[in-house]
């Protein structure tokens, strides 16, 4: 009997617990539940973004950039039942050094494909931080108008390393877009400049936006970037600024004239506009329309299609290369012991690197 009141009285004691409260809204947790993460059903999501369902396109896109091993499987399912729907649409890459206009030159432009029946998916890239890792994904706020528009989808992605100023995963991204049933694809790039090279490699269509007056006129003229562009629109050419923007094309028309002939037989056209006054945006389309009907009529264009889908098989190889060396057992622990000897200089890094590919050969 004392022992019991002495265990009562311990301050090890494990005191009862409280009731809890009753919910102020009892229906509340029940619709909590359709938040909860399911198994993703590929056949159901594949049918919505076949709809049209935004929810569903948004979704299929996270799981395809998702990096995640069980998420990469349900990927590839999503994407080869979207194969079969996709492939209709004009992909039109968009341009240009940061602070040329991108955003505003899509959103009148958008607008005005809309106007004319067409629904449009923007898939903005956006750098991505070296430090963070980070990226801000904030096209949308620039593009208001064009946002809320039910004819239009805009999904910004992170570049996350990635150099040519596209996402990794951009190209399966037009393929769920297309599926979806948007007519007009546009990528915009992260504007890196002359380094955009992976853009031009999945688009029917490569615009370059370009400023007069403000050097980017020397810029052009160098190759690189200039020789994939099918056109280079100045922008910003109001105001005072439509003198400059003149003098600019018609240096640029020049320059292009250096080039040697294009193999689909186009001649890349030089214009001026102003994507914030929305003055020559329909000049734009009216090139593009021209571009689309002569490659069409000599076959290139379904050739350039054909040569992406061998582009697609290349990097595919080598990014299931690269997963597939980082993921070799016991390769990690090497890999954390060659980088600290590196760093203290006793091994260099060629050497380095042939023993870490025995090591993924023997495996």
């Amino acid at each position: 009997m004392n022992k019991e009141k002495d265990k009562r009285q311990s301050a090890l004691k494990v005191q009862d617990g409280i009731d809890q409260p009753s919910s102020i809204n009892p229906s509340l947790s029940k619709g909590l539940d359709k938040f909860k993460k399911s198994k993703t059903d590929v056949n159901e999501l594949v049918n919505g973004i076949l709809k049209g369902d935004r929810s569903s396109l948004s979704r299929a896109i996270t799981i395809i950039e998702s990096s995640l091993s069980s998420d990469k499987i349900i990927a590839r399912e999503i994407i080869q039942s979207c194969l079969p729907h996709s492939g209709k649409s004009i992909r039109i890459g968009v341009t240009g050094v940061p602070g040329v206009g991108k955003s505003t030159f899509i959103e009148s432009f958008g607008n005005m494909l809309i106007k004319e029946g067409k629904k449009v998916a923007v898939l903005a890239i956006d750098p991505s931080s070296k430090r963070t890792k980070g990226s801000i994904l904030g096209d949308k706020t620039r593009m208001e108008s064009l946002s809320v528009n039910d004819k239009a989808f805009i999904r910004p992605s992170a570049s996350a390393g990635t150099l040519g100023g596209v996402a990794r995963k951009t190209r399966e991204t037009i393929t769920l877009c297309e599926a979806a049933g948007f007519d007009i694809i546009l990528v915009e790039t992260v504007g890196v400049g002359q380094s955009e090279v992976a853009v031009a490699q999945i688009v029917d269509f490569f615009l370059l936006l370009m400023l007069a007056g403000s050097g980017d006129e020397l810029q052009g003229i160098k190759r690189g970037i200039m020789e994939m562009a099918d056109m280079i629109m100045i922008n910003k050419a109001d105001g005072d600024n439509i003198n400059k923007a003149n003098l600019a094309k018609r240096e640029f028309e020049n320059a292009l004239h250096l080039f040697p002939a294009l193999k689909n037989q186009w001649i890349p056209k030089v214009t001026t506009a102003s994507a914030l006054m929305k003055n020559g945006i329909d000049n734009v389309w009216k090139t593009i329309a021209e571009y689309v009907e002569l490659t069409k009529s000599n076959g290139h264009f379904d050739l350039k299609r054909s040569q992406q889908s061998g582009d697609i098989l290349r990097d595919t190889l080598e990014s299931s290369l690269m997963d597939d060396f980082y993921n070799t057992p016991g390769l990690k622990e090497k890999l954390d012991k060659i980088n600290d000897k590196i760093s203290k200089g006793l091994l260099n890094p060629y050497d380095a690197a042939e023993e870490l590919l025995n090591i993924y050969r023997k495996s």
